[in-house]
């Protein structure tokens, strides 16, 4: 692969939007995406350097959510901010990881990046409900490296 804009089409980069739209529907909790070629740093340590370059540690209910996505790699991380490790299962992220994982071994990436923000948008929901006052603190657009 060349570049990461090679990843998705400009399609299937609107309907991951729309994704994220949706799930935050139902949830106060923020959902993000980012897409880059590859990283010299442990995945987890460079998603977690993200989360804060996006400033998704600046939500009011510290309930922010990274998909971070390494494509050369071949490796993605979830990882959620303060408000929602302190209320959550260690393991809570890896229905969602699961998911995702049949998408991709299957070849279909868009799906399972779909797939992963809606289930994370149902487990947000059962922690971080709807809000009637709800703002989208953060953009939905996917963010590349």
């Amino acid at each position: 692969m060349s570049k990461v804009e090679d990843f998705l089409t400009k399609e299937e980069e609107q309907e991951i939007v729309e994704a994220i739209r949706m799930a935050e529907n139902n949830t106060s909790g923020e959902i993000r995406v980012h897409i880059e070629k590859t990283t010299s740093k442990v995945h987890f340590d460079r998603a977690l350097e993200v989360f804060h370059e996006l400033r998704m540690d600046e939500t009011n209910l510290k309930n922010g959510v990274l998909l971070y996505f390494a494509v050369d790699d071949k490796n993605f991380v979830i990882c959620g901010d303060k408000g929602i490790n302190d209320l959550v299962a260690n393991d809570f992220w890896d229905c969602t990881k699961d998911i995702m994982t049949n998408h991709f071994k299957a070849g279909n990436f868009k799906q399972g990046i779909v797939d992963g923000i809606l289930n994370a948008g149902e487990q947000l929901k059962k922690y971080f409900p709807s809000q009637e006052d709800d703002v989208n603190e953060l953009s939905n657009e996917i963010s590349k490296g």
